[in-house]
């Protein structure tokens, strides 16, 4: 949301973006898959995410949260927030099924809110993953990185998978929030879908909604690494995290959240903000912490279409870099360009830059990538 356009309109942006990506699904999934009642188990569905690079088998697990000392942003009458996570981290060696892309209904609502006929919603929530569901984790006590990734609006955590699967197979832990009531639907347990209530006050006003979805998020992040960073967590694996590395990406509003979050909770020590537009600015004092900024080209350019970029990034005082992707749109970022057919390059470029990133400012590796531009890459373009 509102990385593509600072005019924000529902055929705009994420939504224009997104409907696109997803009506060429049509041509990239098998002809059987045309038919929902001919669709088999999910393997017999041709969209895959591509390997994760690193030398690490990958699990995961879902956890559903609920914070009763808040009630939900944009449910009042939800007295409690919930929140769902997906977490992946370093496996054990050993079998098992992968997990899920999303649920169907998931998938059926990411479809339906983006007026998308004809795509049965299997041939989404079908696409093959690489983390095992349920794996057992691997690693030292107090060793690993622990990554927070925060989705685009409208868009479920599913939505970065790749990316979560390519750091965790670098050896990092990743928890991928689904903002409930934020997504076209996510599915809680019991069977209950909660669909986007943010979604009508996006429409009505779009900075006062950046504002407040931003200030939520931060909370959002906030109580997640409270429960698995706490003293009684809510993950067997959380004795693996280092609680002294914890870094932050996020996709649009994603990322316009995490500079917010980081100013307001200061376990994030680094954070990157993929073609997000800032609707909560830096203040005068500035952030001090490292951030890069992750863009498509043209828009988020020096004097591109998004001037809150400009703005903050002369208040950031930390380690800093601004980056652009020559011939990236809103969701390069995310799983989508590969699910609607597109090649896994951009899909590449964002894995690369971002685990380079936290590589560099988690684990105190040179990472000489983020250094200027490269040769494997020259679609990124380094300004500033």
């Amino acid at each position: 949301m509102g990385g593509m356009k600072i005019k924000i309109t529902r055929g705009a942006g994420v939504a224009g973006a997104v409907t696109a990506g997803l009506l060429a699904l049509l041509a990239a999934v098998p002809a059987h898959a045309a038919d929902p009642a001919g669709v088999g188990p999910a393997q017999d569905v041709s969209l895959a995410l591509p390997a994760p690079t690193g030398p690490r088998p990958v699990g995961t697990v879902s956890l559903h949260l609920v914070d009763r000392t808040r009630p939900d942003p944009w449910v009042p009458a939800e007295e409690a927030r919930q929140l769902m996570v997906s977490l992946w981290y370093p496996a054990g060696k050993g079998g098992g099924r992968p997990a899920p892309y999303m649920t169907d209904e998931e998938a059926a609502a990411l479809l339906e809110g983006q007026g998308v006929t004809g795509v049965p919603s299997r041939a989404v929530s079908g696409a093959a993953t690489h983390a095992v569901a349920g794996a057992r984790p691997a690693g030292r006590p107090g060793t690993l990185p622990l990554v927070v990734l925060s989705p685009g609006f409208t868009m479920p955590r599913s939505s970065l998978t790749a990316l979560a699967e390519e750091l965790a197979s670098r050896g990092y832990v990743v928890a991928g929030i689904d903002h409930v009531h934020e997504s076209y639907g996510t599915s809680l347990p019991g069977g209950r879908l909660a669909r986007c209530a943010a979604c009508a006050q996006q429409e009505a006003d779009p900075w006062a909604f950046g504002a407040k979805a931003v200030a939520g998020r931060q909370a959002d992040v906030s109580f997640v690494l409270d429960e698995l960073l706490g003293r009684h967590p809510v993950w067997k694996g959380a004795r693996l995290v280092d609680r002294s590395r914890v870094g932050m990406a996020g996709h649009s509003l994603g990322g316009s959240s995490t500079s917010w979050t980081m100013l307001k909770d200061g376990r994030v020590r680094a954070g990157v903000n993929m073609d997000g537009t800032f609707f909560a600015p830096v203040p005068a004092g500035g952030l001090a912490r490292p951030f890069m900024l992750m863009g498509a080209g043209g828009i988020h350019e020096p004097g591109g279409q998004d001037f809150t970029w400009g703005r903050d990034w002369a208040l950031m005082t930390g380690w800093k870099r601004w980056l652009s992707v020559k011939g990236g749109d809103h969701v390069s970022f995310t799983d989508y360009p590969l699910l609607a057919g597109r090649t896994a390059r951009e899909l590449e470029v964002t894995r690369a830059y971002v685990t380079a990133f936290m590589d560099r400012h988690l684990r105190g590796r040179g990472r000489e990538l983020l250094d200027g531009p490269s040769p494997a890459f020259p679609e990124i373009a380094f300004w500033r």
